[in-house]
């Protein structure tokens, strides 16, 4: 049996919420999950020089997590700031799609917390309509986490990304969601996707820019 709780960032970038969650909860172990391994090396090294014990890093396509977790291993998943993938033929790649809530299910302890912490109001209603299609439950749907005063301590946590948007007065959206007991999401077509101007797209053209 596990002694603690495994809870993962997906998308990590350079750790930046990992290391905090980890240092907020020594009682449970974080890792960080993203394909660009010169980001997250910066979250390693600053685990390592702190001599935290609870804290790792996994250099890996989303796409293929479930290869490297058990069924049942993983308590929680954070995704903070992930592309939007605003284009609608790649809905599929959306980190809240049903193609990786099928994965999520595969290794994940039923009624595990799903939280997505992100700028991009498509994505959070995107997100919205993914729960209600499948009716799953949904316990936080905020869409501006600072301006409503809901944001606590974690929540407050800004990545790199995250102190880029606030600057360019971009509200934060915060969703917190389980997958129940359901395991199995056919893919489908979001009417929202039909819109022209899908999102804040002038102020957050620049995102790809950063290092």
């Amino acid at each position: 049996m596990r002694c603690k709780d495994r809870i993962l960032e997906l998308g990590c970038g350079k750790g930046e919420y990992t290391v905090a969650l980890a240092e907020r909860d020594p009682n449970r172990n974080f890792i960080g999950i993203d394909i660009k391994g010169a980001r997250m090396w910066r979250g390693a090294k600053t685990a390592t020089e702190r001599q935290m014990r609870n804290v790792g890093f996994l250099r890996t396509r989303i796409e293929m997590i479930a290869s490297f977790f058990a069924e049942g291993e993983v308590d929680e998943i954070w995704i903070t700031f992930p592309d939007p993938q605003l284009k609608s033929r790649r809905a599929k790649k959306r980190l809240t799609s049903p193609l990786f809530l099928g994965q999520y299910a595969q290794m994940q302890v039923p009624g595990g917390r799903i939280n997505l912490k992100t700028d991009s109001q498509h994505l959070y209603a995107y997100t919205q309509a993914v729960i209600e299609r499948f009716g799953l439950p949904c316990d936080v749907a905020n869409n501006d986490i600072y301006g409503s005063g809901f944001a606590d301590e974690i929540l407050s946590v800004k990545t790199a990304y995250e102190q880029m948007f606030l600057e360019r007065k971009l509200p934060i959206t915060y969703t917190r969601f389980s997958l129940g007991e359901r395991r199995d999401f056919p893919p489908f077509d979001w009417e929202g996707d039909d819109t022209d101007e899908k999102d804040n797209e002038e102020a957050r053209k620049n995102r790809n820019a950063m290092p």
